[in-house]
């Protein structure tokens, strides 16, 4: 129990953090669209993100697949960014589609949001009580993002509802701003840009090829 307790709050930790500021905007950003009225879209929305990160976190955690860390922090804020400009061309606020395209991307982008994660979970565990720590881990991460959920659509309450500014400008608006992050953040997260490995004097091993990254995720 003990264990589990440990890992449940590293995985609040790990979310509700500066460091985590890409995580926290890729959550924004997925949310900016909605209203109160909307929980249940924004359920199926959060859902379909943690199928996709809770696959390839327990993947890496047992070590089933390789990958470069440098790469998935590069391809992070391109899923922001993706997410952004699914946003902004949006021609209605609300979804109006079943099965909107920002489902998909909440499943998709999850995949590589779980290889992150999986850097701070692989730096303590080995295999042994693997299946107890990544129930905790998962759990924490997932509170720490209804926490931003419920922030984001409390934030759209005030915006839309009492401040009567229209939806659709909201809905742009933010994810210009959140759009202009995530570019600058891809810019200087290029595996193989000039000044990648100068953002940080720390290294870490990466997973497989023995390569090394910056550590300037979580």
């Amino acid at each position: 129990m003990q264990d589990f307790t440990f890992y449940f709050q590293l995985g609040v930790d790990h979310i509700l953090t500066p460091d985590a500021a890409d995580h926290i905007l890729f959550v924004t950003a997925l949310c900016l669209r909605y209203l109160w009225k909307d929980w249940r879209k924004v359920v199926i929305l959060v859902t379909a993100f943690t199928i996709g990160h809770s696959i390839t976190l327990a993947l890496s955690a047992l070590r089933m697949i390789q990958y470069d860390t440098g790469w998935i922090e590069f391809l992070i804020p391109l899923t922001i960014a993706a997410t952004c400009i699914n946003n902004i061309v949006q021609r209605h606020a609300g979804p109006v589609k079943k099965l909107p395209l920002i489902y998909f991307f909440a499943l998709f982008f999850g995949l590589i949001h779980g290889l992150a994660f999986a850097g701070t979970l692989l730096g303590l565990e080995g295999r042994e009580g693997l299946v107890v720590n990544l129930l905790g881990f998962n759990l924490g991460i997932e509170l720490a993002q209804l926490l931003i959920v419920v922030l984001v659509l409390g934030v759209s309450y005030l915006v839309v509802q009492l401040a009567k500014i229209p939806r659709l400008w909201w809905l742009r608006g933010a994810s210009v701003v959140i759009l202009v992050f995530s570019l600058i953040w891809a810019f200087q997260r290029f595996p193989y840009h000039k000044n990648y490995d100068d953002v940080s004097d720390q290294t870490a091993p990466v997973i497989g090829d023995g390569r090394y990254c910056s550590v300037l995720w979580r």
